[in-house]
């Protein structure tokens, strides 16, 4: 077996130089970029949500695993509450998924010009810069598919078993990040059989990796086990909100995502996958990349779920385009390349990034096609609608006065920003809101409601219940928080250790 986990010296071909410098460039640039406009608006509902999860750490989560919170937790408590470094690991994560996806069409056959292009394409792409500038599980998800497809590319040509090995820590903490890379392992275990190599299955290494993967995610195993597997309603939840038209919207969103023009190069480098003899041995890639399009179709997920099986695509399409662009004269191929790529980057960076005043936010692009930058915009202003309906309180009611949230959003921009303004701590029946308790049952009332609820659903807690303030981000902002209701609650209906089962929901 020992044998087995040594490299195969008979079969080494050489790959192309890496192209270290400009990959180095490229990736470090991004980082700088995302980290530059780290601090601009304010903190997506998300991120309010982590920062609150990682002051109650656990192996697990309604809605996800532990390591994000972990690392809101260690980056806001050594920061003092830094916007900026809070979301400056997940730029990190992202240089170094831009890295990977260059070495990645050096695996495929790519030489300096194609794996500079596949970094640069990566880089630029929409899903990288809307998810890379926000503490999101998202970026975490991707690298992790990207840190699996690269050594089983890499495998392929050198039949180096310790690159198997290193599979097992890869996916092991990309599962303590999400659940996701469960799909893209599920999606290459089967593309492996269906295309092969599936001398790779057999490798003793490949199962090491896999024990030590299982053994890393464990503790999250256990944590959804003892807790009736909280992520399985959660997914229920997820189809139901069926974004971007559910399963029917799940195929023309993936132009949307990926950025309309770089269907350019990744649709012609899926092509090439699976149809082109020179990448014939690396064509499970292209065939796993329509596994996961099926599962995520099948089982409802969210349109950006299958945004880790891209990079394969990227590194294959630049490696053709690298070839198209050597065939032609003039130079003219290599030029529209070099547009293609500073196209895409200023059209994404103007969707993607907070490079406007935010009081030119409602007129932009942006605010056109990025819900999520429109979602870091007005949680101040929230917080003071709140407290102004909580000062209105005489001081005896103030003493025993609730809030209470529709999501975790209001929960953690109250949570934020609330104790500058006098506000008692929230609660929330939101995902791991509610597991963290309700309010104390000494906590007579009246209680403040924050969302949209309705004067019927209210009746079940209190006795009347009426609007006291909406919200108003004062930039006209469309978000989601926008004119939402403040209720002012009296007669509560009993205690909130009572009431609280009621009020738990998922999505």
């Amino acid at each position: 077996m020992l044998a087995s986990l040594l490299p195969d010296k008979s079969a080494r071909p050489a790959g192309a130089p890496v192209a270290w410098l400009p990959l180095g460039i490229v990736a470090s640039a991004t980082a700088v970029l995302l980290a530059a406009f780290g601090g601009r608006y304010g903190y997506h509902r998300d991120e309010l949500y982590y920062v609150v999860a990682g002051r109650h750490l656990a192996w697990g989560y309604d809605d996800q695993p532990p390591l994000v919170p972990a690392l809101a937790r260690l980056t806001d408590q050594l920061s003092g509450g830094s916007l900026v470094a809070l979301r400056l690991p997940t730029a990190l994560v992202v240089a170094v998924t831009v890295l990977l996806v260059g070495l990645l069409a050096r695996e495929l056959g790519g030489g300096r010009g194609a794996q500079l292009l596949a970094a640069a394409l990566w880089a630029s792409s929409g899903v990288v810069l809307v998810s890379g500038h926000l503490l999101s599980t998202t970026p975490y998800d991707i690298l992790c598919w990207t840190a699996i497809a690269w050594p089983a590319a890499r495998w392929v040509r050198t039949r180096d078993d310790r690159l198997l090995l290193a599979l097992g820590p890869v996916a092991g903490l990309g599962l303590l990040a999400k659940n996701l890379p469960l799909l893209f392992i599920a999606a290459l275990a089967g593309a492996i059989l269906i295309a092969g190599p599936r001398e790779m299955l057999r490798r003793p290494a490949l199962w090491v990796a896999a024990a030590v993967a299982t053994a890393i995610w464990a503790p999250n195993l256990w944590w959804q086990a003892t807790h009736d597997w909280p992520q399985l309603t959660m997914a229920g939840a997820i189809r139901r909100d069926a974004d971007y038209g559910g399963r029917i919207g799940l195929l023309p969103s993936q132009f949307l995502i990926m950025s309309p023009p770089l269907a350019l190069i990744w649709i012609p480098g899926l092509w090439r996958l699976l149809r082109n003899p020179q990448a014939r041995p690396y064509r499970f890639l292209g065939v796993a990349f329509l596994l996961v399009l099926g599962l995520v179709l099948v089982t409802g997920g969210r349109e950006y779920y299958p945004a880790g099986a891209y990079p394969a695509l990227f590194a294959a399409g630049s490696v053709a385009a690298a070839a198209w662009a050597k065939r032609a004269a003039f130079r003219l191929r290599r030029a529209l390349l070099v547009a293609l790529v500073v196209v895409n980057a200023a059209m994404n960076i103007a969707i993607a990034l907070p490079v406007y005043p935010v009081r030119w936010f409602p007129g932009t692009i942006q605010a056109a096609f990025n819900d999520d930058a429109a979602e870091t915009i007005g949680w101040p202003e929230l917080v003071d609608t709140v407290a102004a309906v909580y000062r209105s309180l005489p001081a005896e009611e103030q003493a025993t006065a609730v809030i209470i949230t529709t999501n975790y959003g209001e929960a953690g921009a109250i949570d934020k920003y609330g104790p500058a303004r006098g506000l008692p701590a929230p609660y929330s029946g939101h995902l791991n809101f509610w597991r963290w308790g309700p309010p104390p049952d000494t906590a007579t009332g009246p209680a403040i409601f924050v969302g949209d609820w309705t004067a019927g659903a209210l009746a079940s807690y209190c006795g009347s219940a009426t609007i006291a303030a909406r919200v108003d981000n004062g930039y006209g902002v469309d978000n989601e928080e926008q004119g939402t209701p403040v209720w002012l609650c009296r007669d509560v209906r009993g205690a909130w250790s009572g009431l609280w089962p009621g009020l738990r929901r998922f999505g």
